[in-house]
């Protein structure tokens, strides 16, 4: 793996508690927008991690943003004074990161639950990213995240421009560029630990559906999927009480 940078960490619950969880955040996000599942997973008696991925939020800026250089930051993200996260959690590229790190670190997780993964990326899902990190950037601020996403709770209107304005472009922009053949699907196949997919609503949005669905659920018998219905890219943020909801009833 390329060489790690050290991830800035936020947390949820008692750092006492028997089982940490690792959260890993989206492209053109930050650790903190995963507040939802760290206040659940807290509430449920974990100990929840989140980190600022290279170039985002806090994190160090790099030259490499390819997803194996993701990967090597959250497999040297461990949990203190414990040989493995009981569970980590990656949306989006986060999961890619997750995907690639658990499938190369046998020893480095328990558990795998992916929210909408960005395991292969289509040319179509590719210009809608494009199209959707340039929005962003153009107007990273409050109001337009809300005309945007009227559904959304005020905190993740207010943390998800907060990211944009926090997040480095070229960074962003060098994710994409950088991973032109973007598919960790082969990574997916060799993982040998549980991983449940939680999905996006194909109706609305999902990255992880169709074929790719399809081909990583037959290549590993070990990876589950539900879908959170009515939910777009980020379920967590559209539907976010049925999303947890099957994260809980997951790890139960």
């Amino acid at each position: 793996m390329p060489a790690s940078v050290v991830l800035p960490r936020l947390a949820w619950g008692d750092p006492a508690a028997d089982r940490h969880a690792l959260l890993l955040h989206g492209l053109g996000s930050s650790g903190a927008l995963m507040w939802r599942f760290g206040i659940a997973l807290a509430d449920a008696g974990w100990y929840a991690v989140a980190v600022d991925l290279r170039g985002h939020g806090s994190a160090p800026r790099a030259l490499d943003y390819s997803i194996p250089a993701y990967a090597a930051d959250a497999a040297a993200t461990v949990p203190a004074h414990r040989g493995a996260w009981d569970l980590v959690l990656g949306h989006s590229l986060g999961g890619a990161a997750a995907t690639l790190a658990a499938a190369d670190r046998p020893d480095w997780a328990r558990r795998l639950v992916l929210v909408d993964p960005a395991l292969h990326l289509l040319p179509a899902d590719r210009e809608i990213v494009r199209t959707s990190q340039e929005s962003s950037f153009a107007d990273p601020s409050i109001e337009a995240v809300r005309d945007q996403h009227p559904h959304w709770h005020p905190q993740d209107v207010e943390l998800k421009a907060i990211a944009a304005q926090q997040a480095s472009r070229w960074a962003v922009e060098q994710t994409s560029s950088q991973n032109p053949d973007w598919d960790v699907r082969d990574a997916a196949a060799r993982l040998a630990l549980p991983t449940h997919v939680i999905g996006s609503d194909p109706d609305v949005y999902s990255l992880f559906t169709g074929d790719t669905a399809v081909d990583v659920l037959a290549a590993n018998p070990r990876i589950t999927m539900s879908v959170v219905a009515g939910a777009g890219h980020s379920p967590h943020r559209d539907r976010p009480d049925a999303t947890v909801a099957v994260l809980l009833g997951t790890l139960s």
